[in-house]
């Protein structure tokens, strides 16, 4: 990095556009590795979600925001999330940091961008039970544990919101 830029200078955050989702779906299948390894589980959707199935995602509806985290050094897509909305909820998934990007803050403002889409509503996300960082940034973010269900033989998906 060159003396005196700052990180945000050369990371950008910006609305994905449909050609942007096979290199969205590659840094989340990278970033996912991660959460496989922690629950012990390789066959989590994040990891078999198909092409098709992000492109049907992203044309669901209007309500649909996916943005990206541009590295404009290179133009990579190093992060990215993704939200829908329902009557007055909005739903946060597929929060990811290329690995070599994380521990940065990225992740929380990309939470943070998402957010400002969506005024005046109430925010909903899930994590593994198993996933300390995670729910750390959203505790952080002001997000709060609602419910715990069942997420496979050795650890619960915790709910938040805000």
């Amino acid at each position: 990095m060159k003396k005196g830029f700052k990180q945000e200078s050369i990371m950008e955050i910006k609305k994905a556009v449909y050609e942007d989702l096979s290199e969205i779906l590659d840094l989340q299948k990278l970033a996912y590795q991660s959460e496989a390894k922690l629950i012990n589980d390789y066959s989590i959707q994040p990891l078999t979600q198909t092409l098709t199935e992000i492109q049907n995602e992203f044309n669901k509806n209007n309500t649909v925001v996916v943005l990206k985290l541009i590295n404009n050094e290179n133009k990579r897509i190093i992060g990215s999330v993704r939200a829908y909305e329902e009557k007055t909820r909005v739903y946060i998934g597929k929060l990811i940091v290329h690995p070599d990007f994380q521990n940065k803050g990225l992740g929380t403002r990309l939470l943070n961008e998402i957010e400002t889409y969506f005024p005046n509503k109430i925010f909903e996300l899930f994590t593994s039970s198993k996933s300390e960082k995670n729910l750390n940034i959203y505790k952080k973010n002001g997000y709060k544990e609602f419910k715990r269900k069942k997420g496979g033989d050795n650890y619960e998906l915790i709910f938040l919101e805000k």
